[in-house]
């Protein structure tokens, strides 16, 4: 046995079902390897295709999706969705090929040092220079990786090591216990929350990680306590709640604002800094905090909790809800931001202006998917308006990267997620601008026969930096590019495309593209007029009532 044959047998330890990357001369012993394991390797188009899938993988299973690429530019092209792992809070193992030890003291082609670059954005990293240490180091790459925060690790094979003859097997995994919080911190917790006439919960992503929905839920209705939800927090409790404040972290106000302007409590719970920064909401530092997670807080001077609980989410908002004695009076602004919310929404369902205003087309695409269907969002303005108005049942049904925020994510996460999910509807939301920057994954989905829709928000340009030109300087530039027939580049692929002619053409689209056996490409015309529009109305938004 060889490294690279010991370094699969840990991976088929650890649970892994996929592989997603590219077959290079430096990995040739690791792919030649995984021919003979019950790993799926996935070639992919680009590697940083590749860390996307396994990105997703990761964020919708818990378990650390694994990524390959080669030296040099493969490592380099795969950088960009192993950072976004990271600061996304997904399980990722990124593995690369490297030159021999026999090379790495010289200029050598294609050498780069891995482990020096790829150590800022992972939480660990090493290489593998003894063959008897590939089972500790794989076993402490996945424990990193889905300890929380999880994270990205990397682990470096040089070609030499990789092809050594080596006896060992892998390690025996250590199960994952449940820690508790400390009792006085829920009790002073509760007697804060007993206390405030105005609280609000904001909840992040860390509280789907901890499978917490059903005890949120519970803690608020209980307690009579609105919740708004962050980018990634979306579904943790459903968007029909009468409680359910829905999404914040617009950098413009928004009605969810008013919330905040009056609140004498955020209850803050799986929430991650990175996803909302406490300077929109709490500029001056004044507003009481209590925090809630499975980790201590980030040290930020507009975010200095008043109480922290830390432990098992779940158990937390338990034990804390036992504790707490609060009237349940809800304030009249939160019913009022509830009807003004839900009349604004409902309002666009009968929208037929054509090109589409973006809140009609996902007010369309939210009728036709299910409550457990999963819309993955690309980055651009789009992204903005499905923050805003793609609500959600449950968790995990849309995920946005809203901590590096990469464009290109869409197209390979849709790969992921029907993986994942084969027997739920998949729709990749993107812009033409992040649409064309791993359009080439689309071989990769037919390939493996992954039957999503890739859904295009057609502006003809960069619409978010256009978006934030006009705020800034009235005006834009250097923002506007050409685009192919997307109809006829689909059908290039053995795809099934679709154009949007009119508003009421949407509706039918989706439910036939939806419905085919390959993957299918929709493009929609957009009027991103609504951007301009709502940057005003924003800025006017008065809170009283």
């Amino acid at each position: 046995m060889n490294t690279a044959e010991l370094l699969v047998k840990c991976l088929e330890n650890e649970g892994v079902k996929y592989v997603f990357g590219l077959p290079g001369e430096e990995n040739l012993n690791i792919l030649e390897a995984l021919k003979n394991s019950s790993i799926q390797f996935i070639t992919t188009r680009h590697e940083q295709g590749a860390a996307f899938m396994a990105d997703v993988y990761g964020r919708l299973t818990g378990k650390a999706g694994v990524c390959l690429s080669t030296l040099g530019p493969g490592a380099t092209n795969l950088m960009t969705g192993v950072a976004d792992a990271n600061l996304d809070g997904a399980p990722l193992v990124a593995i690369t090929g490297q030159v021999g030890t026999d090379r790495m003291h010289i200029e050598s082609h294609q050498y780069l040092d891995l482990v020096a670059m790829f150590s800022p954005v992972t939480k660990w990293n090493a290489q593998i220079v003894r063959p008897s240490n590939t089972p500790e180091i794989v076993r402490k790459a996945f424990k990193v990786a889905q300890q929380e925060k999880p994270g990205a690790v990397h682990i470096d094979l040089p070609e030499n090591i990789a092809a050594m003859s080596v006896e060992g097997k892998p390690l025996n995994r250590d199960k994952r216990e449940k820690s508790y919080s400390a009792y006085q911190s829920m009790t002073e917790a509760a007697v804060a929350i007993s206390k405030a006439k105005n609280p609000v919960i904001l909840v992040g992503n860390g509280a789907i990680r901890g499978n917490a929905s059903e005890a949120l839920t519970e803690f608020a209705t209980q307690l009579n306590i609105p919740v708004a939800n962050t980018f990634m927090g979306k579904g943790v409790i459903p968007y029909t709640h009468p409680l359910s404040l829905w999404t914040t972290g617009l950098q413009q106000r928004d009605y969810i604002s008013c919330a905040f302007d009056q609140t004498d409590l955020v209850i803050a719970v799986g929430y991650d800094l990175i996803e909302y920064s406490p300077k929109k909401w709490n500029p001056q530092g004044e507003i009481p905090i209590i925090h809630i997670g499975a980790k201590y807080a980030e040290i930020d001077s507009s975010y200095i909790p008043i109480a922290e609980i830390v432990g098992d989410i779940s158990d937390s908002l338990n034990e804390i809800l036992r504790r707490s004695e609060r009237i349940n009076q809800l304030s009249p602004t939160v019913s009022e931001i509830r009807k003004n919310m839900r009349s604004e929404y409902e309002g666009y369902g009968k929208d037929n202006e054509f090109p589409i205003k973006p809140q009609k087309l996902i007010y369309d695409l939210r009728q036709v998917m299910g409550p457990e269907d999963i819309v993955i969002s690309d980055v651009g303005a789009h992204k903005m308006w499905i923050a805003r108005h793609y609500h959600c049942d449950r968790p995990n049904t849309c995920l946005i990267s809203n901590g590096f925020a990469a464009m290109g994510i869409a197209i390979p996460g849709a790969i992921a997620a029907k993986l994942v999910h084969p027997n739920r509807k998949v729709v990749a939301a993107t812009g033409d601008g992040g649409f064309m920057m791993n359009c080439q994954e689309l071989e990769t989905a037919l390939r493996v026969g992954t039957a999503f829709v890739t859904l295009i928000f057609n502006d003809g340009g960069y619409g978010l930096i256009e978006w934030k030109q006009e705020d800034h300087f009235g005006k834009s530039s250097f923002i506007k590019f050409g685009n192919p027939d997307f109809v006829k580049f689909a059908e290039s692929f053995g795809l099934k495309g679709y154009r949007v002619e009119s508003a009421v053409d949407l509706i039918p689209t989706l439910k036939e593209a939806l419905a085919q056996d390959v993957p299918a490409v929709i493009d929609c015309p957009i009027d991103y007029g609504e951007n301009a529009r709502f940057s005003q109305k924003s800025g006017g938004l008065n809170c009283s009532i």
